[in-house]
């Protein structure tokens, strides 16, 4: 049977240990790594591997013997318990070794999870799992996690005092970064609240989350934006490091200021202005960007927005002769003076 994400979310959760088997597939690894670890540790409980009740093994090894698959369900444990044979890595030249094993398989046999890369809907091993009336076949795909995911995860890692701004920043965070990086986080996260029972805060997630090209682009946008003109060339050269391009920068600029400008000119003032960003800003960001666009107002922003359009023209004329980052760098010293110019 085909389960559907939110079905395969509650499954997870709860895995029913009389099914057959069930297939997880999908194009990104640490997503099946991490959907299949909670399935195990659901179905399995924490002592599985120590009583033995898991067995493991690699999908190219069904080739060479087929039969380990039937063997290794069928063997009888030392331990009470359910029990599961994983096979990971498998590729439909393991199929007649899988078919063969869920067409013998009996109620009290181990229960059989296989990972997969990315198959087709032809897939012999897709629709093996898809049309059999004891398992099931999940697709694992590259969306954002959902907000019950991140309680889980949450959840699993003791984090329970979570205000609806953090939570929102943690959204964001989440949406911005891998799978594998933000489960990292989250237990980095676990250690850096340790002895602490007040609720999480957007400083504390801003203490643990990964510094990304993206961070590093934010940083010189608030430097800019908040006067501080001697600290962007060190900035500029950080950004160069990681290879991010001057219309890159220039790009992500007219954006923040844009975002200034909407607040700024806002019939009701700034404080009601934020209110409207789409997406939402929350937490110390939103107080930061309020700050930022009472500062300048609307007048001044309409200057640096032109001083941006007309960088960016620049950046992109054919006939350009100075390096770009200068470019770029002049242009965003040229608005830290603005900022200052009260």
């Amino acid at each position: 049977m085909k389960l559907s994400p939110r079905e395969a979310d509650g499954y997870f959760a709860k895995p029913d240990p009389g099914k057959t088997g069930l297939l997880i597939y999908g194009g990104d690894a640490m997503r099946v790594a991490l959907k299949r670890q909670q399935v195990l540790s659901a179905l399995l409980g924490p002592n599985a591997d120590e009583e033995m009740r898991l067995t493991r093994m690699q999908g190219s090894e069904l080739r060479s013997d087929p039969a380990q698959l039937i063997d290794a369900a069928k063997a009888v444990g030392f331990f009470p318990g359910p029990r599961a044979v994983f096979v990971e890595e498998t590729t439909d030249t393991a199929a007649p070794a899988i078919l063969a094993a869920l067409e013998d398989w009996a109620p009290g046999d181990a229960q059989i999870i296989i990972t997969a890369g990315q198959l087709k809907p032809t897939s012999k091993l897709r629709k093996a799992f898809e049309s059999h009336p004891n398992a099931f076949a999940v697709g694992i795909y590259d969306d954002p996690p959902s907000r019950s995911e991140i309680e889980r995860i949450l959840g699993e890692a003791g984090l329970r005092k979570i205000p609806a701004d953090s939570m929102s920043a943690l959204t964001d965070v989440a949406n911005d970064i891998g799978p594998g990086d933000f489960t990292r986080m989250i237990e980095k996260l676990v250690l850096y609240k340790r002895g602490d029972d007040s609720p999480l805060t957007q400083e504390d997630i801003d203490a643990v989350a990964p510094q990304s090209t993206e961070a590093a682009l934010d940083d010189v946008l608030n430097v800019v934006a908040e006067g501080r003109s001697g600290e962007i060339g060190p900035l500029i050269r950080r950004l160069q490091a990681q290879g991010t391009q001057a219309v890159t920068l220039c790009i992500g600029a007219t954006r923040h200021f844009r975002t200034l400008y909407t607040c700024a000119s806002a019939d009701g003032g700034p404080a009601q202005g934020i209110g409207k960003l789409r997406p939402p800003v929350y937490g110390k960001r939103r107080d930061r960007i309020l700050r930022q666009a009472q500062g300048w107002g609307a007048m001044r922003l309409e200057t640096a927005l032109t001083i941006l359009t007309d960088t960016d023209l620049q950046l992109r004329s054919g006939g350009q002769t100075a390096p770009a980052m200068a470019l770029m760098e002049r242009a965003l010293i040229r608005l830290a003076m603005l900022a200052r110019s009260r």
